[in-house]
């Protein structure tokens, strides 16, 4: 994990519409940027749909959310439809963006160890600095944690 206090990285990844989004755009605004390994599976799939489920309440708050995971933009836009998502979904097919986060990590399954994206978080405010940081995140648990941080 990246530390808190530290500017977060710059970015730029297309959305689930193919449209280019960097992080300077939401200069101004929090950002609650989240990574998850894979769209349409259980755990991402729940912590996607109770994100969109408070998001009104993120707004509120003057929060923006953003999910990325390294699946393709085609693959981000059926989960979107899919489960009504109204937030931005960014493609990280290269791991650019994963990797600058931290969150490329070894992980195990089955107890044989390969890489993958750790479920994690990142609170990011008005100024681009890295304010709160969490990992290994409870897909179910995570959206109202964060809510509670704003």
């Amino acid at each position: 994990m990246l530390e808190i206090g530290t500017k977060a990285p710059e970015f730029t990844l297309p959305d689930q519409n193919g449209e280019m989004r960097s992080l300077s755009d939401y200069k101004g605004q929090k950002v609650i940027l989240y990574f998850y390994p894979k769209d349409m599976t259980s755990g991402c799939t729940s912590q996607a749909c109770t994100f969109g489920e408070l998001f009104p309440q993120f707004r509120e708050k003057g929060a923006v959310i953003i999910g990325v995971s390294k699946d393709t933009v085609a693959s981000h836009k059926k989960f979107e439809e899919k489960y009504g998502l109204p937030f931005t979904l960014l493609s990280d097919t290269e791991l650019e963006v994963i990797k600058a986060y931290d969150v490329w990590k070894e992980k195990k399954m089955f107890g044989k160890p390969s890489m993958g994206v750790v479920r994690s978080t990142y609170l990011i405010d008005e100024e681009g600095t890295i304010v709160k940081a969490f990992d290994k995140v409870k897909a179910s648990e995570n959206p109202s944690q964060m809510l509670k941080e704003l």
